[in-house]
């Protein structure tokens, strides 16, 4: 980076500053001017040498910062909003705080558009056809209070709730805190809205009740009523139920945490080396079909390969819940799903194994099991022959274990990539912000209701119940968007999702039904 002596006498400052010092020497004597000219050599080359020690300090300079390479953060991290927990002041006023944030405070999205929902996001719509012509009156919701343990309203971002009856055990509790975190979640997003919840496990909004299946030939407007499941004959409004945020009777931890604990225990043993049986283990009493199944378990007239066992509740308690741990059940390549009075909160943790999921014809369906594709997600048991029907399954999957392995897997991949907590809160939204378009009135806060925080519910809370809230309590504003919903199925589609359910499940109908035939005609023929 020096700087030649020609370029600086080149250098229009340079002749500038020369020839204004010389033009008045000219008229000076020429011994006088031989001086001054000698003056005039000294003071370029100071200059000079100035210019070049200037020079090279600036390249000696960058030297010394190249080398050094001083790095500078890619992105600097953003302070997170958190909502902390407050029980001072609950305890000191008896109220919930009253600062709790109604907006994200300046939460701003991860980069990005926002993910598409998984599949069975379409079924919000589904599930609210009823009354897309109709809308939801007062007089419809009222209605629904005759089955519901409690009144839920929501105004300013706030929760209120009216009780009618307790739910069994902490359902109704748990379901509760899921809403509260909900609205910690995504502050100022949840609109106003008033709804009926009932815990109990049937469906009861029949649609020959007068209503009309799709809501546009019905004379009344059936009743909006929140529930964990529904069937074919009903109109119910399903809802992620209790268990996501912990079941502490049984002892089963909050999904977020338990999730990730059954991902790890899926990878302890692999699928070849697993016990080639079908695995279940709960309450048999809760059911006759549960009954029916345990006749399945090996004998000495017969081994059906199935392994089924009787979980004693009361005496699994006693022992510390040892036996019941879900992430070490991973341990067998088929794991059985049947359904107790109603669906059962045991299928997602049945499907994260890897294992192939053997489902006995189900009745019901929850809030994500109808996006479930059979001989993809699941293998079909059929319910009124299962020993028969579990037995050719699992003979079936140990000759083609290639073709079992990618079942299991798809079930594992579902439950852990479109079951995370973040779809389940973004459904909730959804669903809610839906529900809430479709109301003809405003929504009130009742009288009798009284306003619910994460610390009324969990300062005073002890025990296991205490231990899940703070668990799964949400600590501030979402930093990503809610997915985007999908469009509604039109009918053509929709048919065309039942039809390729119902032929997949005719399809292993008739291998089995081929395999006992060709039993039965080597037991006759030897």
């Amino acid at each position: 980076m020096q700087l030649s002596w020609q370029r600086w006498i080149g250098s229009g400052a340079s002749r500038q500053l020369v020839e204004n010092i010389c033009r008045p020497l000219m008229k000076l004597p020429s011994r006088s001017s031989a001086v001054v000219f000698s003056l005039l050599l000294l003071l370029g080359g100071a200059l000079i040498s100035t210019r070049l020690l200037d020079s090279n300090a600036f390249s000696s300079s960058a030297k010394t910062l190249t080398a050094s390479k001083i790095t500078l953060p890619d992105k600097i991290p953003k302070k997170h909003l958190e909502i902390p927990l407050n029980c001072a002041a609950l305890n000191h006023t008896g109220t919930c705080p009253a600062n709790y944030p109604t907006t994200r405070g300046g939460a701003t999205d991860e980069p990005g558009p926002p993910s598409t929902c998984p599949e069975y996001f379409r079924w919000i719509h589904e599930d609210l056809r009823p009354w897309a012509h109709t809308g939801i009156t007062r007089e419809a919701v009222e209605t629904a209070k005759r089955t519901a343990n409690f009144r839920l309203v929501i105004v300013k971002g706030k929760a209120y709730v009216e009780r009618y009856q307790r739910a069994f055990q902490t359902r109704d509790v748990f379901t509760l805190w899921g809403i509260l975190q909900l609205l910690r979640r995504f502050p100022g997003q949840v609109p106003d809205l008033e709804l009926m919840f009932d815990c109990v496990d049937w469906p009861v909004v029949a649609k020959s009740g007068g209503y009309g299946e799709n809501g546009d030939n019905a004379t009344v407007a059936p009743p909006p009523l929140f529930r964990y499941c529904g069937d074919d004959r009903t109109l119910d409004i399903v809802f992620p139920d209790w268990s996501f945020w912990g079941w502490p009777e049984i002892n089963i931890k909050p999904w977020e945490g338990l999730q990730k604990e059954l991902k790890e225990g899926n990878k302890r043993k692999r699928w070849m080396e697993r016990e080639a049986y079908a695995y279940w283990k709960g309450n048999p009493a809760v059911a006759e079909t549960r009954m029916d199944l345990m006749k399945c378990n090996v004998s000495e007239e017969h081994d059906w390969n199935a392994r089924v066992f009787a979980q004693d509740w009361v005496k699994e308690s006693q022992q510390g819940y040892k036996q019941s741990d879900l992430a070490n059940q991973c341990r067998h390549r088929y794991k059985i799903y049947i359904e107790g009075s109603a669906w059962s909160v045991s299928q997602k943790y049945i499907m994260a194994c890897d294992s192939v999921t053997l489902i006995v014809k189900p009745h019901y369906y929850d809030f994500f099991t109808r996006s479930l594709v059979p001989f993809h997600h699941y293998w079909p048991i059929q319910e009124h022959d299962k020993c028969k029907s579990i037995k050719f399954s699992v003979d079936w999957g140990n000759s083609h274990k290639q073709k079992a392995q990618e079942i299991g897997k798809a079930a594992s991949s579902f439950i852990q990539d479109e079951l995370k907590m973040d779809f389940v809160y973004d459904y909730m939204l959804h669903l809610l912000t839906q529900y809430s378009k479709l109301l003809t009135f405003k929504p009130v806060v009742p009288k009798r209701a009284v306003e619910l925080c994460s610390e009324s519910m969990a300062c005073n809370a002890a025990g296991l119940e205490k231990k899940f809230m703070m668990e799964s309590l949400v600590k501030g504003p979402s930093e990503r968007a809610p997915c985007t919903i999908p469009t509604p199925y039109d009918p053509p589609s929709l048919s065309a999702v039942l039809r390729r359910n119902s032929n997949s499940i005719k399809q292993v109908e008739l291998w089995e039904k081929r395999y006992w035939d060709n039993q039965n005609k080597q037991q006759q023929q030897a």
